[in-house]
């Protein structure tokens, strides 16, 4: 059974070389590593001097232009490129954590599982209140999903991360693959397309990989208008599903833990980084009601809207 894996690059530093040794170094390598690069003149110049095709035979390098970028369109290319059984789909910035990834990943695609995703631990660097939400978005016990837990998990239920996730080809195939133009969320908009053609999505809490951001909470109003956009946009995924009453329990549960750890200090700015995350998702669901000028000026992938 061939497995290949995908990543889109943008602007990438040497971690990439990291990244590309470690996959090639996994208990089960894969056949080919496609990277997905936008603006050609970046990753020559990451590789000026490096014999990188000796190197990396596996590696397969294709570049487009950033206004031809699309989280979902440019995955669909680079599944394209892909024959294998199963693809990964990966980004520049999550390292494996060990060599069991790719194995521990790929193993729960049986059955109806359509695609699996992967745990994403806390980086060194990472802040307290980032350390929490990764442990509250990823938390140590692996799970199945199906549209039956819609009840009880809300949005979660759609959750999955291209982060790290893997994709059985001859599902991805029948259910339609990603969407081919959308802002964000291109891997809930399949996990949900999936669900409801009977699939299901596993979450591998010991498939793990290292990705984390601290993000300013200019950042996170950016990220999460296009978050909200993606929302609006395909309402037939998102519309009769709250997300906002996660978030509340995320935030409550994070106040929580910084009070009993002698962080008290930090939960005002807890609650001014959720309300700056607020306002951005709050704007980009009623996009259309905006002046296009200020779409532009919120949204983090401001190449979208050109």
């Amino acid at each position: 059974m061939k497995i290949d894996v995908i990543i889109p690059t943008y602007k990438p530093g040497k971690e990439l070389f990291t990244l590309i040794e470690r996959l090639e170094n996994q208990t089960i390598p894969p056949n080919k590593i496609i990277l997905m690069n936008t603006e050609q003149k970046y990753f020559e110049k990451l590789v000026y001097g490096v014999r990188f095709p000796e190197q990396h035979k596996k590696v397969e390098v294709n570049h487009i232009s950033k206004r031809e970028f699309d989280h979902g369109r440019t995955r669909r290319q680079g599944v394209k490129k892909s024959d294998a059984d199963i693809f990964i789909m990966m980004t520049q910035d999550a390292m494996p954590a060990d060599d069991y990834l790719i194995e521990r990943l790929t193993k729960q695609l049986t059955g109806e599982v359509a695609a699996s995703y992967a745990r994403q631990l806390p980086g060194i660097t990472c802040s307290a209140m980032e350390r929490y939400t990764r442990s509250f978005n990823y938390p140590e016990q692996s799970c199945v999903k199906s549209l039956e837990d819609l009840p009880r998990l809300g949005i979660k239920t759609f959750f999955c991360s291209n982060v790290c996730a893997a994709y059985r080809r001859d599902l991805y195939d029948e259910i339609g693959g990603f969407v081919r133009h959308t802002i964000f969320n291109e891997d809930m908009i399949y996990a949900a397309t999936a669900m409801k053609a009977g699939k299901k999505i596993a979450y591998v809490a010991d498939a793990c990989v290292i990705h984390s951001h601290n993000y300013t909470n200019k950042q996170q109003f950016h990220r999460n208008f296009d978050l909200g956009v993606s929302q609006a946009e395909y309402r037939e995924v998102f519309g009769n599903v709250a997300s906002e009453s996660e978030g509340k329990k995320m935030v409550l549960q994070t106040a929580g833990f910084l009070a009993r750890n002698g962080m008290i200090g930090k939960v005002p700015y807890l609650f001014l980084q959720t309300m700056c995350k607020y306002a951005g998702y709050l704007l980009g669901k009623h996009y259309k009601s905006l002046p296009h000028s200020w779409v532009v000026a919120f949204s983090d992938n401001k190449d979208y809207w050109r």
